[in-house]
């Protein structure tokens, strides 16, 4: 076991979407429906709105286009799940592991991503104004064309970064080793 699995987690501890519900339904059922959904198949397009899912193994899963509007997310695991349009605006996410998940053109405006490790993700058009995402692990992330104004980085891990095309107004960089980072051309520092 690597150390980023004893930080993380390696899947132990974590709660199957079959032993959570939600609006009356277990949430594996949720997440069925909304694979048929996707798939144009029938089924409901998943909404989990404010539900509390923390610590929830959805590894590999496909939520693309779900509502998680304000969920509770906290120390979930999203390893390789695809994310692409998620509404994930004001959830929290603390210590979430999102490890090379997708994440194009989601919404997090106002989420709490406090110590999420999030490395190797495609954060490319997002909608992240607000978010706050102090200590977390961001190295081979792209933000590229992302809306991060407002953004809180202070003491994350952004190795290897691409900030180039973002609107860094208003962004917090305190404390960040940007070396590595690709950031916009007109980009100067503050001091």
């Amino acid at each position: 076991m690597g150390l980023m699995d004893k930080f993380f987690g390696d899947g132990k501890g974590l709660r199957s979407p079959g032993s959570m519900k939600h609006g009356g339904k277990r949430v594996s059922e949720i997440l069925a429906a909304h694979a048929k959904f996707y798939a144009g198949e029938g089924g409901a397009q998943a909404n989990l709105e404010g539900a509390d899912l923390a610590n929830a193994d959805f590894r590999g899963v496909n939520l693309s286009n779900a509502n998680l509007t304000g969920a509770k997310l906290d120390g979930a695991n999203f390893r390789k799940a695809k994310l692409v349009r998620v509404n994930m605006e004001r959830a929290s996410l603390r210590g979430t592991d999102l490890r090379n998940a997708d994440l194009t053109e989601a919404k997090l405006t106002g989420a709490d991503m406090t110590g999420a490790q999030a490395s190797g993700i495609e954060f490319f058009r997002c909608e992240m104004a607000g978010v706050n995402f102090e200590k977390a692990n961001l190295r081979n992330v792209n933000f590229r064309l992302a809306n991060i104004r407002g953004a809180k980085f202070a003491g994350a891990d952004m190795g290897v970064t691409i900030l180039r095309e973002t609107d860094l107004e208003g962004v917090d960089l305190s404390g960040v080793d940007l070396s590595t980072t690709l950031m916009p051309k007109d980009y100067v520092a503050q001091k």
